[in-house]
C-alpha cells in the first residue's frame, strides 16, 4: 500500500480581532483534528461506491475533503490524503481541549446572593397585572369595568324597554290591546296641529308674496332709470319721460316700504310656527312616548298579576310595579307640561296673530291706494325700520 503525502500548506492562525495567535497548542490541536477529518471516506461521490455481491469487498475512490479552520474568518485551503493511510493514534491532548470547552453549570445554593438577584429582576420586568387578573385575584374591581357594567345593563334596560313598547304599539294598531286616551287634550293637541300646517301654508305664501313683489320693484327701479335716461337724449319727449320716470321711482320707493313689511310679517309667523308650536310639539311628542311606555308597563303588570303566584312571580311583579309607578309619574307630568304649554301657546298666537294681521292689512291698503303717508305710519306705528338699497345689516356691536 502506497501513501499520498499531501503538501502542508504554511499558514499564520488569525484570532477574532484579526491578531496572529502564536500559541503552539493551538497549532497542535487544529493539525490533529485536520488529521482525523481527512481519514474518512467522502460519501458524497457516489460514482466513486461500488457495490458487489458475496464477499466482494466494497473499493470507495479517494475524494478531496476541505478541512475548516476553526480560528480564522476565512476558509482553510484544501488538503488531499489517501484514506487508505494509517489511523493517528488518539491524541489525550484533544481530548483535554474539547473537554474544556464545555463548562459545567455552576451550583448556586437556595437562598444565595445571586439567587436573589435574579428574582428581583425577574419581579421587576414582570408587567402589573391587568384589570381583568386584579378582579380575578380578589381586588375590588376597578373604575373602568364599574363603567362598562354600568352601560351594559343600561343597554340592556334600553333594549327591554324598546320591546315592550313596540310590542304595545303593534298591539293597539291591530286592536288586542288597550291605550289610555285624554279625550279633551288630545283633541287639543290635533287642533293645534292642523292650525300649525294652515299657519305653515300661510307662510309660504307669504315669502312667495314678498319673493315676486321684490322683482316688481326691481323692475320699477330699471324703468325709472331708463326713463331718465331717454329723457335727456330725447328732447321732443323729455317731459313725458320725466313724468314717467317720476311715477316708476315713487312706485319703487313705495314698493320697498311695503317690502318691508311684508318681511316683517312673514319673519313673525315664522318664529310662531317654527319656534313656539314646535316647541309646544315636542313636549306632545315626548308625552306621548311616555303614554306608550306607561301602557306597556301597565299591561305588563297585568299579565303578572293574572298568572300564578310563586317567588319568582312575585319578585317580578315587585319589580314590574316600580317600573310602573315611575312610567305614570312621567306620564302624568308630562300631560300637565302639555296642557300648560298648549294653554300659553293659545294666548301667544292671538297676541301675534293680531298685531301680524293689522299690519299686513293696513300696508297693502295703503301701498294700492298710493297713500304714501299712511304707508310710512304704518312702519312707524310698528317700530319697523326701512332698509335702504344697498344698506347691510348692522353688527350685533353697533345693535
Amino acid at each position: 500500500m502506497t501513501e499520498a503525502t499531501a503538501p502542508l500548506t504554511s499558514e499564520i492562525p488569525i484570532t477574532s480581532n484579526g491578531t496572529p495567535n502564536d500559541a503552539p497548542e493551538d497549532d497542535t490541536f487544529e493539525r490533529d483534528l485536520k488529521k482525523m477529518l481527512q481519514d474518512g471516506p467522502n460519501l458524497n461521490n457516489s460514482s466513486a461506491v461500488q457495490g458487489g455481491s458475496g464477499d466482494t469487498p466494497t473499493t470507495v475512490a479517494p475524494t478531496p475533503f476541505s478541512g475548516v479552520r476553526l480560528n480564522s474568518p476565512t476558509a482553510p485551503s484544501q488538503q488531499q490524503r489517501s484514506p487508505t493511510g494509517p489511523v493517528p493514534p488518539p491524541n489525550p491532548y484533544v481530548g483535554s481541549r474539547l473537554a474544556s470547552t464545555v463548562k459545567p453549570p455552576q451550583y448556586q445554593a437556595p437562598g444565595s446572593t445571586q439567587e436573589l438577584e435574579d428574582y428581583e429582576a425577574d419581579e421587576f420586568a414582570r408587567p402589573p397585572p391587568t384589570a381583568i387578573e386584579h378582579h380575578a385575584e380578589g381586588g375590588p374591581p376597578p373604575q373602568s369595568m364599574a363603567n362598562a357594567v354600568s352601560k351594559i345593563e343600561s343597554i340592556k334596560n334600553w333594549s327591554l324597554k324598546q320591546i315592550k313598547c313596540t310590542r304595545q304599539i303593534l298591539s293597539e294598531r291591530f286592536g288586542r290591546g288597550s291605550r289610555t286616551v285624554d279625550l279633551q287634550l288630545e283633541a287639543q293637541i290635533e287642533v293645534l296641529r292642523d292650525t300649525q300646517r294652515k299657519y305653515q301654508q300661510v307662510l309660504r305664501l307669504a315669502r312667495g308674496m314678498a319673493s315676486h313683489f321684490y322683482n316688481v320693484v326691481q323692475t320699477q327701479r330699471a324703468m325709472g332709470d331708463t326713463f331718465s335716461d331717454l329723457a335727456q337724449k330725447s328732447p321732443e319727449l323729455q317731459e313725458e319721460f320725466t313724468y314717467n320716470a317720476e311715477t316708476q321711482k315713487a312706485l319703487c320707493k313705495n314698493g320697498e316700504t311695503l317690502l318691508s313689511a311684508i318681511n316683517f310679517f312673514t319673519s313673525n309667523v315664522n318664529t310662531l310656527v317654527n319656534k313656539t308650536m314646535e316647541d309646544t310639539l315636542l313636549t306632545i311628542r315626548q308625552y306621548e312616548q311616555a303614554r306608550v311606555e306607561y301602557d306597556a308597563y301597565r299591561t305588563d303588570l297585568e299579565q303578572l298579576q293574572l298568572g300564578p303566584k310563586d317567588a319568582a312571580v312575585q319578585a317580578r311583579m315587585k319589580d314590574a310595579d316600580s317600573n310602573f309607578q315611575a312610567h305614570k309619574d312621567k306620564f302624568d307630568r308630562l300631560r300637565g307640561d302639555v296642557a300648560v304649554k298648549l294653554k300659553f301657546l293659545e294666548e301667544n298666537k292671538v297676541k301675534v296673530m293680531h298685531k301680524q294681521l293689522l299690519l299686513f292689512h293696513n300696508a297693502i291698503s295703503a301701498y294700492f291706494a298710493g297713500n304714501q303717508t299712511a304707508l310710512e305710519a304704518t312702519l312707524k306705528q310698528f317700530n319697523i325700520k326701512l332698509k335702504s338699497p344697498g344698506e347691510e345689516n348692522p353688527s350685533w356691536l353697533e345693535e
